[in-house]
Order: C-alpha cells, then structure tokens, then sequence
C-alpha cells in the first residue's frame, strides 16, 4: 500500500513538472516555439527571447506552481502519515521525493520527447512549498545577481547553493522559524539534489561563463543574429544585381 502511493506521487508529480508551459506561453503570446529559438530550453530567460517579459513572467510563474503543485500533492496523499521510516517519515519523504519528480518532469518532459527546461523555477516552487524562507532566499539571490551582472544562469547557480546552505545550516543548529521541533533531514536531502539537478543541466552555461562568452539578459542568440545580417548585408546585393541586369539590357 505505502509503495503503491509512493509510486503515484512520483507519476503524479512528474506530470505536473512535465507539463511544457514556457512552449505553451511562447506558442500562444509569440506564435513561436521556444525549443528552436535560443538555448532550445523551455524556461523563462528563453521565454523572454522569444516572447518578451510579460510571456517569461507568466511562464515563471507557472513553472514555480508545478513543483509547489507537485509537494502539494504529495502531502494530500500522505496527509496524517507521520510514520517512522528508517530516518525518515513518511510524508516529509514523500514531498522529497514529489519536488525533485516534478524537476525531472520539467527538465525531461514526456511531451517534449524528454527535453525541457533546466528546473531552476520549479525546483524553487517545490522549496517554497517544503520551507518558503530558503526559497524566498534563493529566489531574491536568482534575480538580484542575474540583474546586477546580466547572467541568470549565474544567479540561479549561486541561489541554488545558497539555499542549500541556508537548509542545512538550520538543520544543524536545529532552527526552524515554522514548526516547533526541529527541522525535518528530508529538506537538506531535496536541496542537495536539486542543486546538482541545477548544477548539471547548467553544464553549457558554466562552461560559457568560465570562457567569457555567455549570453546576458536580452541579447539575442548570436546564431540568429548571425543569420539576420547575412541576410541584411545579402538583400542589396541582389537588388543591386537586378538593377545592373536591366541597366545593360
């Protein structure tokens, strides 16, 4: 019975995380689809280069909602399971264990031939949703140095870690601001691995950041970029030649 709800939180949770809002809002705000413009991810910086701010808010928003949805869930399901389980209890792990389903929904969705985005939002939804504090401290961290530097994808590594760090230090000195006992492990473990889901899928923005060549916020794929001024510089060119052919005729 308990591996049965087990194994429907985690399907539960994954088709929450799997459901492709940044393709939906840049299919309906821009006409286009985000998984062939840019980095090809599904989350908000991608959004905003296809479809503008108000489309990436909209999706961002959204993307949080799954996973905070997907925790949710999961305490529905283990509601008044407070059963001892090896170091853990039942619904705490439970919730663990919807968050980082709904990251792997987001990141390898089923709709999307498992792609997706990077999980940054989603893995934060899940967090507000388990202890809000460090997820508004991760959240603050993500926009005020992906605005003071221009690289979200340096913000969100750095607010990943930070939350992490800010769990676990509650942990040890076994504060908690929301509950009278001490903090359950189940919210260190969930951060832990969901930094290094972050961590990996930020894998080609590391490599960016570290060579100098990473894209900021707003500045447009380089690629596409590319491709506009060859066919800028090319269209003169051509009228040119008509304008020649017809002069000798």
């Amino acid at each position: 019975m308990i591996a049965l709800m087990y194994i429907s939180v985690a399907i539960i949770a994954y088709l929450c995380g799997s459901i492709p809002c940044g393709v939906l809002i840049g299919r309906w705000m821009a006409k286009r689809d985000v998984t062939k413009v840019g980095s090809g991810k599904t989350g908000m910086t991608n959004v905003m280069r296809v479809a503008g701010r108000k489309a990436a808010i909209i999706s961002l928003v959204l993307d949080i909602a799954k996973g905070a949805l997907a925790v949710g869930i999961a305490t529905a399901i283990f509601w008044g399971r407070n059963d001892p389980f090896a170091v853990f209890t039942l619904n705490e792990s439970a919730k663990l264990l919807a968050g980082l389903a709904a990251i792997a929904g987001h990141n390898w969705s089923i709709f999307l031939k498992f792609r997706g985005g990077r999980g940054v939002a989603t893995f934060m939804g899940a967090l507000a949703a388990l202890y809000w504090p460090a997820a508004v401290l991760g959240g603050v961290l993500i926009f005020a140095i992906g605005i003071r530097t221009k690289y979200m994808s340096m913000g969100s590594l750095v607010g990943a870690v930070a939350a992490f760090f800010l769990l676990t230090a509650f942990y040890i000195l076994k504060i908690d601001f929301l509950r009278s006992g001490p903090m359950p492990i189940e919210y260190s473990i969930y951060v832990l691995v969901g930094v290094v889901f972050v961590w990996a899928m930020h894998r080609d923005n590391i490599t960016r950041l570290y060579n100098g060549t990473e894209r900021k916020i707003g500045e447009k794929d380089k690629k596409s970029a590319r491709k506009t001024k060859q066919t800028a510089t090319k269209i003169p060119v051509t009228v040119h030649a008509k304008a020649s052919t017809r002069t000798r005729k």
